[in-house]
């Protein structure tokens, strides 16, 4: 039995698991290791997890309990005796995902735990595998009957990572598979932006502050710039980024839910409905490119030979797995329009890229120009306009640039930063994105995960420009490493009279 409402409790402080069993498909992987074990172990020294609280790994990989035990110990450095203990509860079933035999055997462990722990009919399905199984394996646990809630009042919830699908077409096949085994409460598509506290900060920058909200829109906005930017290359990755891009890999999900979170209406309620209806709202109301458009409006890029953090680096093509002739985008430069009363008029410009000088995400907000300067322009030549940039990673926190005299006798004025930083304003260390996340999914609140919905509408978005770089004859802008992408990129905004930001 689902709870009325999740999201009540845990803004009334009441953010503990209730009895479960997590169960990790995938769990010989690199995510298990590297990003759940230690959100588990995180939330076990928190005390934030039942003590009828269980992990049961499912792979191929032949281990015993004791083995998964063992590497799941070794992914988490440092891990106090707690960690040991709570690991000692762990179980793991090997065996193929296609194999109804490997199901059976996981509801004998799931029946154990449930005898042994109390864990009361509970599960978290974690599908941390390619996407290429998660069909499978969701029809394979409604064969098994393990998709239904227990008997004793527990629950079965699915979290799937992303992609979800790789088209629109296939995105919506997903969801036909999925729902013919799972309700749409009982499914929790996981993005881990969205666990992040600056993400979530947006919705208390804007809706807890009389200054903010009132000028977040058309008549006050210049244009807002959502950049996402990562220093590193495909690294041993190339066989999977050749069949992703960057409009893939980062538009389609995490761009597209930070700029509905950006350009969203204020929700009725805050809880999962009221947000994520508010959201779908947002998405719905971005103009899809027609054909002609994209090739104004969209820049595919790809990064050449360069420097980056002082480390020589190769081009694309020259990485491990990269065809000679790959016109992949390892950069995509975007012009959106978000047409509704509040924004339209108002450009939203969109980057993300690989090899870029630094690691960073963040959303620029910049005001229009002052109407009237009543002092000479010679005297504020280092005034630019007002701008709001929240730094959602990795030094996470909210600037906001205004105009102020210089010390002296002049009447000079020039753009001067207010910084807040999260590290030095709150001594309690944020929990991190998938901590956040797996508890919500064991409290059952599906506020920061994404609706069938949402995930439809952010691929219609990309629909066109998916069709446009199917293209061969589609232009590849090259960019050196280390740099902020091509000068494509920079004339994009430069047709506008604008520029990007320089973090």
């Amino acid at each position: 039995m689902e709870p009325d409402n999740p999201l009540a409790a845990g803004l009334a402080g009441d953010r503990h698991a209730p009895p479960c069993v997590l169960v990790v498909f995938g769990a010989s992987g690199d995510l298990t290791s590297r990003k759940l074990m230690p959100a588990v172990e995180q939330l076990a020294q928190r005390r934030l997890l039942s003590t009828s609280f269980a992990v049961v790994g499912v792979a191929r990989t032949e281990w015993s309990d004791d083995d998964f035990r063992a590497r799941m110990r070794e992914a988490v450095k440092d891990a106090g005796p707690e960690w040991e203990h709570l690991t000692s509860r762990f179980r793991y079933v090997a065996g193929d995902y296609a194999d109804s035999a490997t199901f059976d055997t996981l509801a004998t462990v799931l029946d154990e735990l449930d005898a042994e722990l109390g864990t009361a009919g509970s599960r978290v399905f974690y599908l941390a595998t390619v996407p290429g199984v998660f069909a499978g394996v969701a029809k394979a646990l409604g064969d098994g009957g393990l998709a239904s809630p227990g008997a004793d009042g527990g629950f079965a919830r699915l979290v799937i990572e992303k992609p979800f699908g790789h088209d629109l077409e296939s995105a919506r096949q997903l969801d036909v598979d999925l729902h013919a085994v799972f309700a749409e409460e009982q499914i929790y598509r996981i993005d881990h932006y969205l666990g992040k506290e600056t993400v979530q900060n947006l919705l208390a920058l804007r809706f807890a502050n009389a200054i903010f909200e009132p000028i977040w829109n058309r008549n006050y906005v210049d244009h807002v710039q959502i950049t996402v930017a990562e220093s590193v290359g495909v690294g041993h990755r190339g066989g999977f980024y050749e069949t992703a891009g960057a409009l893939r890999d980062i538009v389609q999900n995490h761009v597209m839910q930070v700029l509905a979170l950006t350009a969203m209406e204020p929700p009725v309620t805050i809880d999962a409905q009221g947000i994520r209806d508010e959201k779908v709202k947002a998405l719905r109301a971005i103009d899809v490119l027609t054909p002609d458009e994209v090739a104004d409006h969209v820049v595919r890029g790809q990064y050449d030979a360069g420097w980056v953090e002082g480390e020589e680096v190769v081009g694309y093509r020259d990485e491990e797995g990269i065809s000679d002739s790959s016109v992949t985008d390892t950069y995509v430069a975007m012009r959106l329009r978000v047409d509704n009363w509040r924004w339209a008029g108002v450009p939203f410009y969109v980057r993300t890229g690989k090899r870029l000088p630094k690691r960073l995400t963040e959303v620029a907000m910049q005001f229009r120009e002052v109407p009237h300067l009543p002092f000479p322009a010679g005297l504020a030549q280092g005034l630019g306009a007002n701008a709001l940039v929240l730094r959602i990673q990795p030094d996470e926190g909210i600037t906001l640039r205004f105009g102020a005299k210089v010390p002296g006798q002049a009447f000079e004025v020039r753009s001067v930063s207010m910084d807040f930083s999260y590290g030095a304003a709150f001594l309690e260390e944020s929990p991190e994105a998938y901590e956040r996340l797996l508890l919500d999914a064991m409290i059952g609140d599906p506020t920061l995960f994404i609706r069938s919905d949402e995930v439809e509408q952010a691929w219609k978005v990309c629909e066109p420009i998916l069709a446009a770089f199917s293209d061969p004859s589609y232009p590849v802008a090259r960019y050196e490493a280390g740099t902020w992408g091509p000068s494509a990129a920079e004339d994009l905004l430069e047709r506008d009279g604008r520029k990007w930001r320089r973090p």
